[in-house]
């Protein structure tokens, strides 16, 4: 059938609203995209629906999300109002509060922080607007419906990866998500499940990076600073800290296995140059895409798995060659049958799937 990575179509998005919208806000509940749909009108039969989405910044995950949002929502009469929250809670909440004034048909939030928007939440509830989680959770039991991935498994897998390359033996550093993000907990929580089967492995350091490329190469020169050759290997909860990490030692002529989560172009070449050990595939084009076809599906009265789990297949030397295909060399045409694609995996329940197995 189909299996899944992170493809990254670059769009620039940073308080992006595919209505008419400008500046940070849902935009003109009164108008329509041009892009998704005629004024009003409807296609293939389908009555058009208005969802506001709200991403907890702009990483090289979420510019690939955008690509696939777009493409669904272009074949299925969606109207979408994009936003990036820019790492912070209180314009995240800000945003929401504005498509739920604007009276959307659903609400997706990429978190800021797990423990937020509690407010937002209860008052879409209350006007029956959908509201659902997609790629990092939300505590939250109001939600109508969640598409994530097991970010344990993928900081497992990750470790693991790690712990083989190095035969169970040496000092890491760990490059963190955001602190109190679901991804970065679970990730975490992945890593320290493994190190606790390796009992001659240990962290020397981890922090935070913010799931930024340039934030990781300051925290990794300051830790080669630190601690010099005593650092065997670099863990990166996602791609872009690893390449970050990767960077930073280079610039020292330090060669150090490094391993990464999320699968964006730049991390399969890695892999494929042998600069990363491996990564494990989250194709933001596919999961949130899935997320908005969820999302449409509930507010339409839709059958339809509300709660679907991402699992993230690991990628290595041996099978990166097959998975480059969506995210580069072949990633538009990849695109053009997506909205097909997560119809498909709807019904089998298979999220994660791309034609690859």
């Amino acid at each position: 059938m189909f299996n899944r990575p992170l493809r990254a179509l670059a769009v620039a998005l940073t308080c992006v609203a595919l209505l008419s919208a400008a500046a940070c806000g849902a935009g003109d509940p009164s108008k329509n995209s041009g892009d998704n749909a005629s004024s009003g009108g409807t296609a293939g039969g389908t009555k058009q629906i208005r969802v506001g989405i709200s991403v907890y910044d702009t990483s090289s995950f979420i510019t690939a999300g955008k690509a696939g949002i777009d493409a669904y929502a272009k074949a299925n009469n969606i109207d979408v109002l994009f936003n990036s929250a820019n790492l912070d809670v209180n314009t995240q909440a800000s945003q929401v509060d504005q498509f739920i004034s604007a009276g959307v048909d659903a609400i997706i939030v990429v978190p800021v922080q797990a423990d937020s928007l509690a407010p937002q939440v209860a008052s879409a509830k209350a006007k029956n607007i959908p509201f659902l989680a997609v790629n990092a959770s939300l505590n939250s039991k109001d939600l109508a419906g969640s598409v994530l991935p097991d970010d344990v498994k993928a900081g497992e897998q990750e470790m693991q990866m790690m712990a083989d390359k190095l035969g169970g033996k040496g000092n890491i550093v760990v490059l963190q998500g955001p602190l109190g993000q679901s991804g970065e907990l679970d990730r975490t929580k992945g890593i320290q499940n493994i190190l606790a089967k390796y009992p001659d492995m240990k962290i020397l350091a981890k922090d935070t990076a913010n799931w930024k490329r340039d934030e990781a190469v300051n925290k990794t020169k300051n830790w080669l600073s630190s601690f010099g050759n005593q650092i065997n290997g670099i863990v990166g909860e996602n791609d872009d800290m690893g390449l970050g990490a990767l960077q930073a030692t280079r610039e020292a002529g330090v060669k150090l296995p490094i391993v990464g989560v999320d699968g964006i172009e730049d991390g399969l070449k890695a892999v494929s140059s042998g600069d990363f050990i491996g990564t494990n595939l989250q194709n933001g084009t596919v999961e949130l895409a899935a997320g908005l076809a969820v999302a449409a599906k509930i507010a339409r009265k839709e059958d339809v798995n509300k709660n679907p789990v991402y699992l993230m297949p690991t990628v290595t030397s041996k099978n990166v060659a097959l998975y480059t295909k969506h995210i580069v060399t072949e990633k538009d045409a990849f695109l053009a049958q997506l909205p097909a694609l997560i119809e498909a995996n709807l019904k089998s329940g298979k999220i994660a799937d791309e034609g690859t197995s």
